[in-house]
């Protein structure tokens, strides 16, 4: 996503129209235009399209909206950016733009909730490394690899920078990127199913390229390959077979955006078809996420969410055929919605939530759910907003799955609210992790713990953006209730045998038990994009 930006008073579009007459201050807002565009006025508001109104709230009775509950105490001056779920439970989030280098994690409190968490200051990033919209993954060891940024310490970059951050020793280190790269820069990664983290370079070309890291302690080495095309803009999407899925903003028709598939056992690209609509256009090359959800088909079906609100449709690709159909437009009123750089997560009930805005990086931004019925009807239906979120748009938004099942939204920008939605729906019960091994006596303070199960992989990603972010939740998460006081503690999980989704067989793991976990009858679940197992007996000593 390459930034411009512009100035908003306060973290109120209203004030905007009155900073200058009032002497309010403001402060930038990063709003998005392709790599090459020019820099438009920065003292133009942003587009709010109709009159300025409060959230909204679906009050039909039989409301399918879930409910959202504002995180307390966030530490940000303005708002987090790139949120990721740590293998113990935790999450990290980026100080966005106040103070970029310094990144913190939320705690769950004694039960296992996110609302009244602890907010902790992670160690700083490398000395001159402070990223802004970058590549990120959980790693199968438990750690985080950052790589590149548009923009570097508040200004464009397209840097080649990153760092991996270790949780347990709560420090970051600087890492090498691929020999030859003078752009990494917004781009879009991905674990592949075999654990290792794929990299696109977001701004190369003849050839585009994207690299493989092999990683050996705290050093991280390449191995490059050719992309199918420009990769800037896009995003990466593991199928069931093990394969990455992409639309290319940049080989485009009148109607139509063309569509590639990496295949993993050969390291190749190849052409695979064409979308059902036209997805972006040649004055943004703006793209929306591409969720992935189990409901519909023998594999499961991709939204990929248009960046363009001409025609504003949303296309639906049924995995297993190879197959596009249209899908609904947003509308509030007459008013399409589409989504230029935006969030979405898929739910436990398949249900995906994703936040759109009226104009592109114009406000207000609002949220659908999208359903898939068992003959295949994909839905939108409009749901609840945030407290903020009418004064923001999509794509300072961010969406990460955690272990309640809740997902955890951001504002990076226009407020520093860190709310969660709630959904109504539950899981299918075919699509619950299953532990098949696990000792029923485990120890406080122990490690290396063995656990093996089948679906700890889920089938889909949890979180998706594009480029400029991921949030991928497809491991699994341990989580130990004691039976008589109702306490919750993670344990710490790595060393998963495979990723990717919809993954077949047996995944081995391990997991470290915390010496604050308490003693006694317990129950242990494995979590994965939000979705528990059913209890094992456990009992801690």
């Amino acid at each position: 996503m390459k930034m411009d930006s512009y100035l908003i008073a306060c973290a109120s579009i209203l004030v905007l129209a009155t900073a200058a007459a009032s002497g309010v201050s403001a402060q930038p807002i990063y709003v998005p235009s392709r790599f090459g565009t020019v820099r438009v006025n920065p003292i133009v508001p942003r587009q709010h399209a109709g009159a300025f109104a409060a959230p909204y709230v679906d009050r039909n009775p039989n409301s399918k909206s879930g409910t959202w509950t504002d995180v307390n105490n966030p530490p940000f001056k303005r708002g987090g950016l790139g949120p990721l779920l740590l293998t113990d439970g935790r999450v990290l989030i980026q100080d966005a733009f106040s103070n970029p280098s310094q990144w913190y994690t939320l705690t769950p409190d004694s039960t296992g909730q996110y609302t009244d968490g602890t907010w902790t200051k992670t160690g700083a990033m490398p000395s001159g490394y402070a990223p802004s919209f970058y590549a990120e993954q959980v790693l199968t060891d438990g750690r985080v690899l950052v790589e590149g940024g548009e923009y570097n310490q508040g200004k464009s970059a397209w840097t080649t920078k990153g760092a991996l951050y270790d949780p347990a020793a709560n420090t970051w280190t600087s890492v090498s990127p691929p020999s030859g790269w003078t752009t990494i820069g917004d781009a879009e990664s991905v674990i592949l199913p075999n654990g290792s983290y794929m990299l696109a370079n977001c701004c190369d070309s003849n050839p585009a390229e994207q690299a493989i890291a092999s990683i050996n302690g705290t050093t991280v080495t390449w191995t490059t390959g050719h992309s199918y095309h420009y990769n800037d803009e896009q995003g990466y999407t593991p199928l069931p077979d093990g394969n990455v899925f992409m639309v290319d903003v940049w080989n485009i028709g009148t109607t139509y955006d063309d569509y590639e598939i990496y295949d993993t056992a050969t390291g190749t690209w190849s052409l695979a078809g064409k979308t059902k609509d036209l997805l972006t256009t040649t004055k943004t090359r703006e793209l929306g996420p591409a969720a992935m959800t189990p409901l519909y088909g023998t594999q499961g079906t991709i939204i990929q969410f248009t960046g363009t609100g001409n025609p504003a449709k949303n296309d639906i690709y049924d995995v297993a055929s190879g197959t596009w159909t249209s899908g609904p437009i947003m509308k509030v009123g007459t008013t399409k919605y589409f989504c230029a750089d935006a969030p979405a997560a898929t739910l436990p009930d398949g249900n995906v939530l994703v936040e759109a805005s009226p104009s592109y990086g114009g406000t207000p931004a609002h949220f659908w759910e999208f359903t898939i019925s068992s003959s295949g009807v994909v839905t939108a239906t409009q749901v609840n907003d945030t407290k903020k979120s009418s004064s923001s748009s999509d794509f300072e938004g961010n969406m990460v799955l955690l272990p309640t099942g809740q997902v955890l939204w951001d504002d990076s920008q226009a407020s520093n609210e860190i709310a969660l939605y709630t959904p109504q729906g539950s899981a299918n019960s075919s699509w619950l992790p299953v532990v098949s091994s696990v000792s029923s006596t485990l120890t406080v303070g122990s490690t290396g713990n063995a656990i093996s199960g089948t679906n700890f992989n889920g089938f889909d990603l949890g979180g998706s953006y594009g480029d400029d972010a991921q949030a991928a939740t497809n491991y699994p998460i341990v989580r130990v209730t004691n039976n008589a006081s109702g306490a919750v503690c993670f344990g710490k999980s790595y060393n998963f045998s495979t990723m990717g989704v919809w993954t077949t067989g047996t995944t081995n793991a391990v997991f470290d038990i915390p010496a604050s976990c308490q003693k006694g009858a317990s129950t242990l679940q494995v979590i994965v994009n939000g979705i528990a197992s059913t209890g094992t007996s456990v009992t801690l000593n």
